[in-house]
């Protein structure tokens, strides 16, 4: 079991690794979701993979449950990612719209022309 929950993380992270070192605004956005979703995971798994056990109280005579801590922490780093993809996603279609292109142009010799440019004006 626990070898599933930790190579499902490292395949969400590497994912989103990935998708992060793109040029285009859509996929960073998916990107930075999959890290956050394997946060997400890496999150509730610290609190112990048990199956078939109550949150917080056990039958009697029964001394192992599962940790409420980290499944609060994932509840409410959920919300979170959820609100920061909403404002990527707005942030992104700006952008798109403003540029008609979703591509991220990082290039130094474009930024040295461009302050060439200003300064002349």
């Amino acid at each position: 079991m626990e070898i599933i929950v930790a190579s499902t993380i490292g395949v969400l992270t590497a994912g989103g690794v990935y998708l992060l070192l793109r040029l285009r605004t859509f996929p960073v956005i998916l990107g930075l979701a999959l890290l956050s979703y394997a946060v997400n995971v890496f999150l509730f798994a610290s609190g112990g993979l048990a199956i078939d056990q109550s949150p917080i109280l056990a039958r009697y005579g029964e001394a192992s449950y599962t940790d409420p801590l980290p499944q609060a922490l994932v509840l409410t780093a959920i919300v979170i990612s959820f609100g920061m993809t909403a404002v990527l996603v707005m942030v992104g279609l700006g952008a798109y719209l403003e540029a008609d292109s979703d591509r991220i142009d990082i290039d130094p010799e474009d930024e040295d022309e461009n302050a060439g440019k200003d300064a002349q004006a």
